[in-house]
């Protein structure tokens, strides 16, 4: 009896260290889900779905992010009609989590203000790199912040005229019916952090998006990622076959995209990526001041592709 009871004494202490190992794994694991949640939550606040048409364009945006189990990146867009033209921002933010979901909030609250303020893109610009100068600041009361984001803005007027102003940002593509090429090839403005910005900031022309024409902006994660044997993934080869096959709304633009991206990356892509699409669907028979300014519940559909 004694020995039985000197041998049950041991198990009965491992019993009670896996119950409280388990309770704890549990608990962790609510945690973890709930702060997922959470984090997730407050990116959609800050990225707000799009409407689908804009001041005449057809609008479709998204989002993947890399890390397995999170929907927090640092990639930023917004498109807002003004009084000034369609005001276009797509951003990259070095790095992911909080940290960079905070850096997001700081850009796209300033950008959401001065877009209506400043009748100067340059001037957009300006604010957007004094908003990450004070959020820098702040934060390294607390912690070491050296941060810098790549952003690139776009305006585009009631006749189609482009103008752009692009810091360290990967320049768009042009979606024609004749095929697809670069926006621009201009040499970029360093990003947004490490250096100031040049005294004078013209925003620059680049021509026209003619009805029936679309730009895809995107972040450097799409043309980045790479396959098993180290290929790049061939974005402007998958534009044109989208292109070619017809498939020329923005909705659609972006479920090809994606859907050869995640087989490029065996479902795994090694960068957050997100794409934006801007098809001009203007007609001459439009009247003249007509807006589509309201922001509305998304009638396209939002890729459930987030890692």
């Amino acid at each position: 009896m004694i020995r039985i009871r000197a041998l049950g004494l041991p198990a009965v202490f491992f019993a009670v260290g896996t119950g409280l190992v388990l309770h704890v794994r549990r608990t962790l694991l609510r945690e973890l889900r709930q702060a997922r949640r959470v984090a997730g939550a407050a990116q959609s606040a800050l990225l707000r779905p799009l409407p689908p048409r804009i001041d005449g364009l057809n609008v479709a945006a998204a989002q993947l992010t890399a890390e397995r189990g999170s929907s927090v990146g640092g990639d930023l867009y917004e498109v807002i009609a003004t009084e000034h033209g369609v005001r276009v921002v797509m951003g990259d933010v070095r790095g992911h989590g909080l940290d960079a979901i905070a850096t997001v909030a700081a850009l796209l609250g300033s950008f959401r203000e001065a877009v209506h303020d400043e009748p100067e893109l340059g001037r957009v610009l300006r604010r957007l790199d004094r908003a990450l100068a004070r959020h820098l600041r702040e934060r390294s009361r607390v912690e070491q912040a050296e941060e810098f984001v790549t952003v690139l803005l776009l305006e585009i007027g009631e006749n189609g005229e482009v103008r752009a102003l692009n810091c360290g940002h990967p320049w768009p593509y042009r979606l024609r019916e004749t095929g697809v090429e670069p926006f621009a090839r201009a040499e970029p403005l360093p990003p947004l952090g490490p250096f100031p910005l040049p005294a004078d900031l013209p925003a620059v022309r680049h021509g026209e998006l003619r009805p029936g024409e679309a730009l895809l902006l995107y972040t450097d994660g799409a043309e980045d990622a790479r396959d098993a044997h180290g290929r790049f993934f061939p974005l402007p080869d998958v534009l044109t076959e989208s292109v070619r096959n017809g498939a020329n709304s923005p909705a659609s633009v972006l479920g090809t995209v994606f859907t050869r991206l995640l087989r490029h990356t065996s479902g795994s892509p090694p960068d957050d990526v997100a794409l934006l699409v801007l098809r001009n669907e203007r007609h001459l028979s439009r009247p003249p001041g007509a807006r589509g300014t309201a922001r509305q519940a998304p009638t396209h559909p939002q890729p459930t592709t987030r890692r």
